[in-house]
């Protein structure tokens, strides 16, 4: 029996459909980036995005912000950063009297009170700092003054970040990692979409103007929440839970892997799965479902061992080959 009525996922289905057509018009090729974004926004999750510089990450998280009716706020992170940079602080304002006749302190929210927000090259902040949005990505509020604030829904953080090894950055924290539902990787283009990309961003603009006034709001918050709903109601077989279960677990101990995927992992992994369920029109997640969310899922909760390191190999290729010792379940 559907736990979906029908006519609920033809809708969804155009929502998403509507969504990755305005995003595309900004952003050229890269459409396994823009389809793993959408999941992450189906399923109310955070999503982390590595690339060298000048890949279109911030362009994908601009298009993204400016295709939906909700607030965005982008910050940029930078070593000297502070904490209440984001999230926000508390002034004192003479205007008001307290009981010492002095004013009274009036909390300034941050930027971190939006919809999307975006937090441009987070490796470029220390660790203090980027520890701020702990509380944020995990429980949707921010403390203030011993006062907890919820944030607005739908609220999705889009981080993105140049790749370890490139000069001035620092590692992100594994408890902050372990929040991001999904790590997309960006690579470089093909020549055809390369050629593409140029076409598009020099042609009859000045300067580095994004390509972006082609894009148009197509949903609103209403719609969002009613899509993290339905895909909270995607149903989820058992094997195919036991299927994402076992994956994860085969990371643990998998040679080349010197940590590997905890609980939060497989949680990751069933929900981009009914996200993705969704996104294709249907009310139940298969283990196709599971299998193309593994990496995406779990390649910024594992660490490669030095060795692995030495023979060259990537976290990518060994979550490849720990899935493929896992049987998937027939249905």
């Amino acid at each position: 029996m559907s736990s979906i009525p029908n006519d609920e996922l033809i809708r969804a289905a155009e929502w998403l459909q509507t969504l990755r057509h305005e995003v595309g018009k900004a952003v050229v090729g890269q459409k396994e980036a823009v389809d793993q974004t959408l999941v992450a926004l189906v399923a109310s999750g955070h999503v982390l995005i590595e690339g060298v510089p000048g890949l279109g990450k911030t362009l994908l998280a601009r298009a993204l912000a400016q295709a939906m009716s909700l607030r965005y706020a982008r910050v940029q992170f930078t070593p000297d950063l502070m904490p209440s940079d984001i999230t926000g602080h508390s002034v004192l304002d003479p205007s008001t009297r307290g009981e010492a006749g002095i004013g009274t302190l009036r909390v300034h929210q941050g930027p971190v009170f939006t919809h999307l927000l975006l937090a441009d090259e987070i490796n470029r902040a220390p660790a203090k700092t980027q520890s701020a949005l702990l509380e944020v990505m995990q429980e949707y509020q921010v403390t203030l003054e011993g006062r907890a604030m919820p944030l607005p829904r739908p609220f999705m953080v889009m981080a993105t970040q140049n790749p370890i090894d490139t000069e001035g950055t620092y590692p992100l924290p594994e408890a902050q990692l372990d929040r991001f539902l999904l790590k997309i990787n960006i690579a470089f283009p093909s020549h055809a979409e390369e050629k593409a990309v140029v076409q598009l961003t020099t042609g009859q603009r000045a300067g580095n103007q994004l390509p972006l006034d082609a894009v148009r709001p197509c949903l609103d918050d209403t719609q969002v929440l009613e899509l993290q709903r339905l895909a909270s109601l995607v149903q989820a077989h058992e094997q195919v839970i036991d299927y994402a279960v076992r994956i994860a677990r085969a990371t643990r101990d998998w040679p080349g892997l010197s940590s590997g995927a905890g609980p939060r992992g497989t949680m990751a992994l069933v929900r981009a799965a009914r996200a993705g369920a969704l996104m294709d029109g249907r009310d139940f997640i298969t283990p196709d479902d599971v299998a193309r969310q593994t990496l995406p899922a779990l390649r910024h909760r594992v660490m490669i061992s030095p060795d692995a390191q030495l023979e060259g190999l990537g976290v990518d290729d060994l979550l490849r080959s720990a899935q493929g010792s896992v049987q998937a379940p027939r249905l």
